[in-house]
């Protein structure tokens, strides 16, 4: 297959300004939300809705599958259309399938609101490889970390934020506050972003061919996907079993799990640590760290009596060090991946993403069911083996 493309020209030394980076990361921390919001949510929104405690996992599940359809199919566009319209126009996307969840009566409904809430929220991974192009080389992995901590900043604030508005309003209320969100960000990027017009050549059908030959020809793209995949699947199982153990177990409410979730905000730290180990050539050391963060943080979960106040004080030493492995080792992939080339950089993300995010919807789901059938015992199980199953491929490198 040939592929009509040159490089991008190489980007100036101040082409990406510390105000456009402020700007960047809001929009990826806020657009990133939408995928989490139903996440400690589960259980007013599937009992309002009728699904069953082994059913209430597609509430995340479905939002994750639309997120991974959007990074094969709409993702990709980054590298063929101006970027700034394609970002806007996704967010607009999500704007209206927020709306229409917020309306949702019944499963079905919002099932599909659900799925398109995954597709319109795949605009962040359009915004991260664009601030890469912007960003020269010497400085990548740092910009790109800044954007990311933005981004990882709204992944975490998303469940405290969810839960706490649930509490005062109703889970209605979080779709509806969203869209009107999503609708004024989609006009200021319109207003602040400058254009980026990809010089790929190449039409739509051609784009979507080429990425199983990225696949195949980029070993580099496939390993970090797998790395990522099991700490990714081992972080969504965490967060949509741990507000169910923390119910059952604890007797928290809706305001105790949003106060339990604001441990995680603690990895947000982990983005710019490393993206600057990244930029000093330190990616396999940062990597093995984050795996083993992952995996330490399900084995302190056991220890203490259930229902203790020791025990307690694991899981939240589990959340921090969970969402510090996961966020930091999903920087160093986008690293390690984004200088590969200018010409392929959406693609390239887009297949990353799509892989970790396949195993995350995997991970809800399976952490439900397992939940569901031996309680945390099995689910935490799993957890582990999933960070282990990544560490034994790092071992091959």
């Amino acid at each position: 297959m040939t592929m009509n493309a040159t490089i991008d020209a190489a980007p100036e030394p101040d082409a990406v300004s510390q105000r456009l980076t402020f700007v960047l990361a809001a929009a990826c921390g806020m657009v990133a939300a939408n995928i989490y919001y139903a996440q400690p949510l589960i259980a007013p929104i599937s009992a309002a809705l009728g699904l069953s405690h082994a059913a209430a996992g597609l509430i995340v599940t479905m939002t994750q599958i639309g997120y991974g359809t959007g990074l094969l199919f709409i993702v990709p566009l980054g590298d063929l259309v101006e970027n700034r319209m394609l970002i806007c126009t996704v967010i607009t996307l999500g704007a209206a399938a927020l709306l229409a969840a917020a309306f949702a009566t019944h499963a079905l409904p919002f099932l599909i609101a659900a799925l398109f809430i995954g597709l319109g929220s795949v605009a962040v991974q359009v915004i991260i490889p664009y601030a890469a192009h912007l960003a020269p080389e010497a400085i990548r992995g740092r910009v790109v970390g800044n954007v990311s901590t933005g981004l990882m900043l709204g992944i975490m604030l998303a469940r405290p934020v969810s839960s706490f508005v649930t509490a005062a309003l109703s889970w209605h209320a979080v779709f509806f506050g969203s869209a009107a969100l999503m609708i004024v960000l989609a006009v200021v990027l319109r207003l602040t972003l400058p254009k980026r017009r990809p010089v790929a050549r190449m039409h739509y059908g051609a784009l979507l061919l080429s990425m199983p030959h990225l696949v195949r020809a980029t070993p580099l793209l496939r390993r970090r996907a797998l790395y990522q995949a099991g700490l990714f699947g081992a972080f969504t199982l965490f967060w949509t079993v741990v507000p169910l153990q923390l119910a059952s177990q604890f007797g928290f409410t809706q305001s105790g799990i949003a106060l339990f979730a604001l441990a995680g905000v603690s990895g947000v730290f982990a983005a710019p640590i490393a993206g600057r180990l990244a930029d000093r050539g330190h990616s396999r050391i940062a990597t093995i760290a984050a795996m083993l963060f992952v995996a330490l943080g399900f084995l302190v979960t056991h220890v203490g009596a259930a229902g203790s106040v020791l025990n307690l004080a694991c899981l939240v030493v589990a959340a921090i060090a969970i969402d510090f492995g996961v966020q930091g080792n999903v920087i160093v992939g986008f690293r390690a991946i984004f200088v590969l080339g200018h010409e392929n950089r959406s693609r390239l993300n887009g297949l990353y993403m799509a892989t970790f995010f396949a195993a995350g919807a995997a991970g809800s789901a399976l952490g439900t069911w397992a939940f569901a059938q031996g309680g945390w015992t099995l689910a935490s199980a799993i957890g582990l083996a999933l960070p282990v199953a990544s560490l034994i491929y790092a071992a091959t490198e």
